[in-house]
């Protein structure tokens, strides 16, 4: 078994000297001659994302590229299966099966197929005004979790192969970069369904967790130990499903629970706050006229059934 230094003269030696092979079976590859409709290019439906090439290799075999100064456009690489590798600045990442990775443009990279297990890939080389607004300048690896997710990136670029066969007409080429933005939607902003699907699950344990303890006084601390997340991880998704952190949502929570209360027993305000882990009534009243817009007296004894989010 070769090592990966070994490898890379390997491959390099065999594209100094012609060895590596012109094509790979069952390969397509579209360059698209955008130098020649620059009118459809400068198009306003066009130039915010298009693409110059497009192809796909299947089971790649000595498959080896070298841009020491980059390249004009992005690279963006997804994988269908096998592997490969890919250094950009020197930085080495491993592309999987149903992993998709962009290059940035102009920075020094090279790519190739692992020996053993050759990735099949389809590929395209695009830039535009809109590019900036997707994170290819991260230099991350996104990895496709679902079938539903991977059989939608085959069929946008089978979308993409089948109007490039067809003519260059104005209205191809806004469909073109229509399709192009959608290939990248699906890789960087479509939310990943397992990833919500477990955050979705974390927030509803904890949201159940705080309402059998809302006669404590819990901590972020207690929260990160009881279910092993980190406290940066309780936040973001805490925020980004209930629009709260966790601790204000808690206490929400607790004034919910407050409300109900005052409504539907003859607790005096400080048996409340007692119940709800609350030693200081004053304080208590303080939280709770924060919270819902009125003191707890005036909310007992008031016509208010609700409170203000």
């Amino acid at each position: 078994m070769d090592t990966e230094q070994e490898l890379q003269e390997k491959l390099e030696e065999e594209q100094r000297e012609g060895k590596k092979r012109d094509g790979f079976k069952g390969e397509k590859m579209i360059v698209l001659p955008t130098e020649a409709f620059s009118d459809y290019v400068s198009h306003p439906m066009v130039r915010r994302l298009y693409l110059t090439d497009v192809g796909y290799f299947p089971k790649a075999t000595h498959h080896y590229r070298e841009r020491r100064d980059g390249a004009e456009e992005y690279i963006f690489i997804y994988c269908t299966e096998g592997k490969g590798e890919i250094y950009v600045d020197g930085k080495k990442f491993t592309l999987k099966e149903d992993e998709a990775f962009c290059i940035p443009r102009f920075r020094s990279h090279r790519y190739y197929a692992c020996e053993e297990d050759p990735w099949s890939i389809l590929w395209v080389h695009f830039k535009g005004e809109d590019a900036g607004y997707y994170p290819v300048e991260e230099c991350r690896i996104v990895r496709f979790t679902t079938a539903n997710a991977t059989n939608r990136m085959l069929f946008l670029f089978e979308l993409l192969f089948r109007v490039l066969e067809g003519n260059y007409s104005l209205g191809n080429f806004i469909y073109i970069s229509q399709v192009l933005s959608l290939i990248l939607a699906e890789t960087y902003h479509r939310e990943k369904r397992n990833s919500a699907m477990e955050q979705n699950k974390h927030v509803t344990s904890i949201v159940r967790y705080m309402q059998s303890h809302l006669n404590e006084n819990l901590t972020l601390e207690q929260l990160e130990e009881e279910f092993g997340l980190s406290k940066s991880y309780l936040n973001v998704i805490f925020k980004k499903h209930t629009q709260h952190s966790p601790m204000d949502f808690f206490i929400h929570l607790k004034m919910r629970e407050a409300c109900r209360l005052l409504k539907i027993t003859e607790l005096y305000v400080y048996e409340v706050a007692q119940r709800l882990g609350y030693r200081d009534q004053y304080y208590f009243s303080r939280i709770f006229k924060k919270v819902v817009g009125v003191s707890p007296n005036e909310y007992k004894y008031g016509d208010y059934y609700h409170y203000k989010e």
